[in-house]
């Protein structure tokens, strides 16, 4: 049991360590890297709960024999191992177990700050990379530890280039160059305010780099590199010869409501990206659109893109497309943009002011859209709100699995 959940813990530190380098090639798989960052998420508690289950196999003996409860088995030497390499990690055997169990200490400390969201940001940043430095010593303590004939096995194999490509990964966090490669320059140009919403739009100019972006997509924006970077959608369609990216933020946490105090015009940005497959994608005949608050944002990104289509094949057949936007708060400046994308773009649109109309639900939407089997749903908003709406749908009969598509934009 020591060995399996040793082997397991790091295993699934190893895989999560992988995903935090946001690599390209298994986010389609995956369906984004919302997607990615949740699988991360519960590796690094799997790998918690078992290395809190391998540290109780290993000491749990121990204090039951100094209680009296066990007796000590009596064992003779060590037979000397034949390989010379198996007889070097039997010399480390003490060092590896020592610093080991420092390095779960250490880990387990800094994945509750991780897990813990009343924690700021900032400190979160600053504390999350020391995971990959305390993940090195304990591929130094798993290595040695590991039984030797388990190497030669496919579990021996597999680990084994789990382990390489996690410590990689764990440099190039150590190091600072996640992402690097899909990182550009840009320039905040733009700041506009809505007071009624609490929300911060802001334009930025891209003059190169940026390889373009699919509406729904999101990228990293870094303005304090003491902060970090930040994921938020893209509310821009790509236009190479404008180059310019538009983001809407709402103020829903420290970093967020300090925003508009920390932003100039002039201010230069990093934005990493893109990220994402909420990108509408599919051939339904129709398609329903639920955006909850700050969750319009990539509707308005694919209704600029829409009505760039229709400008340059206006004959071109277009999907029938449904927008809900519901809001607790209202801003007729930002909903008469809104009409007017919706307008551009040939979508109708619904807007729901929920202290004049009531909350949206699904019986709401099957009475305004009679034609709602025939469509696919994409929804982004509050995570309890889209749960409720889904399993609302599939006790009608949708099939959920394939038609309804939510971005999860919780990365803690």
């Amino acid at each position: 049991m020591v060995q399996l959940s040793g082997i397991l813990a790091i295993g699934c530190m190893s895989l999560a360590m992988i995903l935090a380098l946001r690599p390209r090639w298994p986010e389609r798989w995956l369906g984004g890297l919302d997607k990615m960052y949740r699988l991360h998420k519960w590796l690094g508690i799997g790998a918690l709960v078992l290395a809190i289950a391998h540290w109780l196999w290993a000491e749990g003996p121990k204090w039951a024999v100094r209680l009296g409860w066990l007796e000590r088995p009596r064992r003779g030497p060590r037979p000397v191992p034949e390989s010379w390499l198996e007889q070097v990690l039997v010399g480390w055997r003490h060092a590896a177990e020592g610093i080991g169990e420092w390095a779960f200490y250490a880990s387990v400390v800094l994945i509750v700050i991780a897990l813990v969201r009343q924690i700021p940001y900032r400190f979160f940043y600053k504390t999350h990379r020391l995971i990959a430095l305390a993940y090195l010593v304990l591929v130094f303590h798993a290595v040695v530890l590991i039984e030797f004939r388990y190497w030669a096995t496919p579990l021996g194999l597999l680990l084994a280039a789990m382990l390489a490509y996690g410590t990689v990964a764990a440099f190039v966090v150590l190091l600072r160059r996640v992402g690097a490669g899909r990182k550009v320059a840009g320039t905040l140009v733009r700041l506009h305010y809505y007071p009624e919403l609490r929300v911060l739009e802001g334009e930025m100019d891209i003059p190169k780099g940026w390889p373009g972006h699919k509406a729904g997509q999101f990228a990293f924006v870094t303005s304090d590199p003491d902060e970090g970077a930040h994921p938020f959608t893209i509310a821009s369609a790509w236009n190479p010869a404008e180059h310019r990216l538009l983001f809407i933020a709402k103020e829903l946490g420290d970093f967020t409501s300090a925003l508009r105090q920390k932003s100039r015009v002039g201010q230069e940005v990093e934005i990493e990206g893109p990220y994402g497959c909420f990108t509408f994608e599919d051939d339904a005949p129709a398609q329903i659109w639920i955006g909850g608050g700050i969750g319009i944002t990539p509707f308005i990104a694919r209704m600029k893109q829409l009505a760039q289509q229709r400008r340059d094949a206006p004959d071109r057949p277009m999907q029938q497309i449904d927008l809900f936007h519901t809001t607790a708060d209202y801003s007729e400046e930002a909903i008469a943009k809104l009409r007017a994308d919706a307008d551009a773009a040939k979508v109708r649109l619904h807007v729901l002011h929920d202290p004049r109309d009531g909350r949206l639900s699904g019986e709401r939407i099957r009475a305004a859209v009679p034609h709602w089997r025939e469509a696919s749903f994409w929804f982004c908003g509050p995570p309890g709100f889209g749960a409720a709406l889904r399993s609302d749908l599939a006790s009608h009969g949708l099939d959920v699995e394939t038609r309804f598509h939510q971005e999860l934009f919780a990365f803690r």
